[in-house]
């Protein structure tokens, strides 16, 4: 998909890290959410409280996710999940475009 219709978008950025990945709030009508963001390369460690799926819609990153010792590449047009109250570590080699996923 590459658009959402009839959603309410909040207007105050989500601002991580110095400002290197920063996205904005998306809420549809049936009360999900999602993030649309960029991230400049850099490590990063994210905290979860609702699981979620990251979609890469530009670049890619390698991400190490709960429970693994091995990071994965996520390339563009791929995504991964992350469960509810976990952290997961990425390491971004280059500019990346992500659209995230909150379920539940």
């Amino acid at each position: 998909m590459s658009e959402f219709k009839n959603v309410t978008i909040v207007k105050k950025a989500n601002v991580y890290f110095d400002g290197k990945v920063v996205s904005r709030t998306i809420k549809f009508d049936d009360g999900t959410s999602k993030t649309l963001g960029f991230m400049v390369p850099g490590d990063y460690s994210f905290d979860t409280q609702a699981a979620e799926v990251v979609e890469i819609l530009a670049g890619k990153l390698d991400v190490l996710l709960p429970g693994s010792s091995e990071w994965k590449t996520v390339n563009c047009g791929e995504s991964f999940a992350v469960p509810a109250n976990s952290s997961f570590e990425l390491k971004v080699d280059q500019a990346t475009d992500y659209c995230c996923s909150f379920i539940g």
